[in-house]
């Protein structure tokens, strides 16, 4: 590849040392495992994805303000982050983020832009770290309903992730602030129409969400939830105006598609 003279040093290595190695391996992604408020700076340096730290730690300590704050970033640096619950370095999800509440945390990583990591043995709900230069870990047994419920949700990801993705911001009654509690976003890609909610608190939540796809109206619309197959119809003026009610409960989650 040769030695960056004085050019490539004063532009920095990955800019220098990423375009030649992209000649010889165009098929090759760059992924920084970065932290410290650099991801954008790794992007612009020519990264094609960085560690999204930031939405791990809020999605582990902090409300569902604070993960929409950090989902109202641009999209062309959302598209380059990867989403995680777990890797070599953090707990095992199953211990941190126990039960509804991990499955409520992984339904939000798996359909927002961007990529997706999955660390080895998160499916099956194991709950032990092994330290990374041992060649062994120690038995677990497998959570079999985590571990469909991943299976249920990697399929409906595959579904829903496609063409355009545009966060909703909940609105609720001047008595009733529960609707804070909520995550909300829309993909949509030519006819198909995905709805995804996350009640990412430990109480009961209920809002309104006004759907962006004006011709629902005239209509009537069945929703059907790629995670259960329950389904919902609903008029499709009032989709927009003043917007689908959900009510769900502590941690739960609506993956939809609307027909």
């Amino acid at each position: 590849m040769g030695r960056p003279g004085r050019t490539g040093a004063r532009r920095g290595l990955w800019p220098y040392v990423l375009p030649r190695v992209r000649e010889r391996h165009p098929d090759l992604l760059f992924v920084a495992e970065a932290y410290w408020d650099l991801e954008r700076a790794l992007q612009q340096q020519g990264f094609d994805h960085c560690y999204d730290k930031r939405l791990y730690d809020r999605l582990l300590h902090e409300d569902a303000d604070s993960v929409r704050a950090h989902l109202g970033a641009d999209l062309t640096y959302q598209r380059g982050l990867v989403r995680f619950l777990e890797n070599h370095d953090e707990p095992r999800a199953a211990a941190a983020l126990p039960g509804a509440r991990g499955r409520a945390a992984a339904v939000a990583v798996a359909t927002l832009p961007g990529a997706t990591l999955w660390h080895e043995g998160q499916f099956e709900g194991r709950r032990v770290r092994p330290q990374v230069f041992l060649a062994r870990r120690p038995q677990e047994p497998v959570d079999e309903p985590l571990r469909a419920f991943h299976h249920r949700l990697l399929t409906a990801a595959a579904a829903v992730r496609r063409g355009d993705w545009r966060p909703l911001v909940p609105t609720g009654r001047p008595d009733d602030d529960t609707h804070r509690g909520l995550l909300a976003w829309t993909w949509t890609h030519a006819d198909a129409r995905h709805l995804v909610v996350v009640n990412h608190c430990d109480r009961p939540a209920r809002a309104r969400l006004s759907l962006p796809w004006d011709d629902l109206a005239g209509r009537e619309h069945r929703l059907t939830d790629l995670l259960t197959s329950q389904t919902y119809d609903r008029d499709g003026g009032e989709l927009t105006d003043p917007g689908l009610f959900v009510a769900l409960e502590a941690w739960q989650t609506h993956v939809l598609e609307v027909g």
